[in-house]
């Protein structure tokens, strides 16, 4: 449920550091450029023999300082190179005097200045030389500890449909038949349901201990989405007792995931995902996203239906997809599940797999039959707000007074402990939280959304203390509150806390089976020249087992411009901290270029693959190749 208020906070928006030299970065470099300052003490990594220089702490000051030293105008790559080389002799300095959070910091920042520039990395050979000294220092034992600390993803539950479809069970209780079929007369249920040996199997397994546990515990999370489950089951006209499908596959864990890699309450697999607009991206997977995952759900099963006309086709098409079915449809003669499970021409986890959805159903319209006692949880009431830019969940809770991992539970498709800067995309938070945040995050720069904490202080506590429990220094924390030294704070001052590296990190993916450079590229949010170039991938593959360096989240698109206005979404429920948003606009046109897909074009310009399709009918009758014009509706 949704508190029907409207918050609406204009937020200044933040301005680059190298939004002077937009303009001039877009122009083609010049063929001869000034030589830049020498880069070869940038060379070596952080230790005692690397040449340290004093810079002040706000990396913005220090910037400004070096540019105004040198005529203008230059050529802006000359501006970039030195900005970059004073962010990593600082982060230098700062390793060898054991700041490694600040170092950590001042390494991700040089980062930053080369994406968010516009340069291609290899557009300069000193450019490309300090892009490459950064990633080897950023390889010292202490900041790799700290940087595998904030990569980390959000822990996963095992899918407990992989335990039960592999199950070898006996012969069923025949006296629950005599149950199950009385229940049968007096339920309503809006998919064909029956008892035969194999249902009659899983229905004893469910009043066993085990089996009545995971019956339990899955009947006892569906409370917490089963109203807006059945709402959208019947929103796209297709039975409501699917519902139990979801039971099976995950017993309504968001974060379940399979040993095969499919993910979420409807435990879609990557590619099925995409299909029907399941964004994946190093930040978020929306396949853990309980209502978005259902809408795809229910429209995969009505389509799977428009396919095979039967229910319990379309679930056996569900789990092991639509070709195996249908090509065991075509060499057996039999459009009939049971003739199929009878016949073994559908692998064994699909004959398995339909019986326990119809067992579940059963169970789950009169527990009480079967022996099972549920204790159902209530839905959240929750609030949405749309950051409209990268925060740190850990900012959030400091905002709200929220548990961080309340906060996980109630946005199951974050990945990590940061949003993604989407600005379409919306935090839920509990009910009567949002317009604290709103508030709270005011007295934070919405570029340090990323990196900075809020305290509030408490009775007789010292900024030393503070300093010491975040790992940072007094001068800092004086510095982010604009206060003089030795100023003491009294008790209920919430004070900004400088702590952690912005949002674009530097991450370390090991390839696995079945990895391509386009999946990777989608998944981290980069193209595939970006990691060909940082990983010097000269062919259109990569080995399995290789070890890639990655940019996450890489440069920020340039979307086209738009008019823009300042007013609410017309969503009660979303409170709007940047209240920017884009008119429609006159269609666009893209030409592909190679190795680009529809899903990663749809992502680009904000609107989805089946939006795509429309607009361009030439996409129903081939596949989408380089060179081809998009036209594009935003």
């Amino acid at each position: 449920m949704m508190k029907a208020t409207t918050i609406c906070l204009a937020v200044a928006a933040v301005t680059l550091a190298l939004a002077s030299c937009d303009d001039t970065a877009k122009k083609p470099v010049q063929a001869r450029v000034p030589a830049p300052v020498p880069v070869q003490q940038a060379a070596a990594r952080p230790g005692p023999a690397a040449e340290m220089l004093p810079f002040p702490d706000n990396r913005a000051s220090r910037f400004a300082q070096f540019r105004s030293l040198q005529p203008e105008p230059r050529p802006a790559i000359y501006v970039l190179i030195e900005g970059v080389q004073a962010s990593f002799l600082a982060g230098q300095n700062e390793y060898q005097l054991g700041n490694f959070a600040k170092a950590h910091e001042d390494f991700q920042h040089a980062v930053s200045l080369i994406l968010q520039s516009g340069f291609p990395i290899d557009s300069d050979p000193a450019l490309a030389d300090l892009f490459d000294h950064i990633g080897e220092a950023t390889k010292a034992p202490e900041l790799e500890a700290l940087q595998a600390s904030e990569e980390a993803e959000v822990p996963s539950t095992p899918a407990p449909i992989d335990e039960l479809v592999d199950l070898n069970l006996p012969a069923g209780d025949p006296r629950l038949a005599t149950k199950a079929e009385r229940e049968l007369m007096r339920v309503p249920h809006d998919l064909p349901l029956t008892v035969n040996d194999s249902v009659l199997q899983y229905l004893s397994y469910f009043t066993t201990a085990r089996g009545r546990a995971i019956v339990e515990h899955g009947l006892g999370r569906a409370g917490r989405y089963n109203d807006m489950i059945r709402r959208v089951l019947k929103e796209e006209g297709v039975p409501q007792d699917l519902i139990y499908l979801a039971q099976a596959e995950s017993a309504f864990l968001p974060q379940a995931v399979s040993r095969a890699g499919a993910r979420g309450i409807w435990q879609f697999m990557p590619f099925r995902g995409e299909q029907y607009d399941l964004g994946r991206t190093y930040y978020i997977d929306e396949r853990s996203d309980p209502e978005k995952a259902t809408r795809a759900a229910a429209r995969h099963m009505r389509d799977l239906y428009g396919m095979f006309g039967d229910w319990y086709l379309v679930m056996a098409a569900y789990n092991s997809g639509p070709g195996n079915v249908s090509k065991a449809v075509q060499r057996t003669g039999y459009a009939d599940f049971w003739e199929l499970q009878r016949r073994n021409a559908l692998p064994k986890q699909t004959r398995n797999y339909v019986p326990i959805i119809i067992a579940l159903a059963l169970v789950g319209k009169d527990p009480a039959v079967y022996g099972v006692q549920v204790q159902s949880e209530k839905p959240p009431h929750v609030e949405m707000v749309r950051p409209g830019h990268a925060i740190d969940l850990r900012l959030v809770s400091d905002a709200t007074g929220v548990d961080i991992d309340a906060l996980h539970q109630l946005n199951p498709q974050l990945l990590r402990g940061v949003t993604p800067g989407d600005s379409r995309f919306e935090l839920k938070l509990p009910a009567g939280t949002a317009e604290k945040f709103v508030e709270a995050v005011q007295h934070v720069p919405e570029e340090k959304w990323t990196s900075w904490r809020l305290h509030e202080v408490e009775n007789g506590e010292t900024l030393a203390e503070i300093a010491k429990h975040y790992r940072v220094t007094v001068p800092a924390i004086e510095s982010a509150n604009h206060m003089q030294g030795h100023a003491i704070v009294p008790a209920g001052f919430v004070l900004n806390i400088p702590t952690a590296p912005p949002a674009v990190r530097l991450v370390s993916y090991r390839v696995q089976r079945g990895d391509t450079l386009e999946g990777i590229a989608e998944r981290f949010d980069v193209t595939i020249p970006e990691l060909k170039r940082w990983n010097h991938i000269n062919g259109p593959s990569v080995a399995r087992g290789s070890r890639l360096r990655i940019y996450a989240g890489g440069p920020p698109a340039i979307a086209p411009r738009t008019k823009s206005k300042s007013a609410a979404t017309g969503n009660p429920a979303v409170h709007n901290v940047s209240a920017v948003h884009a008119e429609t606009a006159e269609p666009v046109k893209h030409r592909v270029k190679p190795g680009e897909t529809l899903y990663q074009i749809a992502r680009a310009y904000r609107t989805t693959v089946d939006a795509l399709r429309q607009r361009n009918p030439f996409l129903a009758e081939r596949a989408l190749e380089a060179g081809d014009v998009l036209t594009i509706q935003r």
